[in-house]
């Protein structure tokens, strides 16, 4: 039997859950998660919500799974994807493919320091 996939990074994630941290020009960044119930919306038993916040306190870039989205026009799929995860870039939506939670951070915080640099 094939040993599980360790992901090195859900530790931290579950680790800054609450943490709010004040970045630079008055940005600021919050996490949430908490391990949940594996099941079709979450596969990955993770439930996650990472944001990068300007000084007026709103949303610039989040990724989260609170909710289903439904998949962009382009595609030829019915109805909302099946996995929640997604990500925010100020006021459009987009489908994430959530990998592990390591690459969940990486993924989060390249967004971030591409706004904030």
């Amino acid at each position: 039997m094939a040993k599980p996939k360790i992901d090195s990074g859900l530790e931290t994630l579950l680790q800054l859950d609450g943490e709010v941290f004040p970045m630079d020009n008055g940005y600021w960044v919050k996490f949430k998660a908490h391990s949940t119930a594996v099941n079709v919306h979450i596969p990955h038993g993770i439930r996650y919500s990472l944001t990068l916040h300007d000084r007026y306190n709103r949303r610039i870039v989040g990724y989260d799974n609170a909710h289903g989205i439904k998949p962009p026009k382009k595609k030829k799929f019915s109805g909302v994807r099946k996995t929640w995860d997604h990500r925010h870039q100020e006021s459009v939506v987009r489908p994430y493919e959530f990998e592990s939670a390591y690459q969940l951070l990486e993924d989060f915080w390249n967004d971030v320091n591409a706004v904030i640099d």
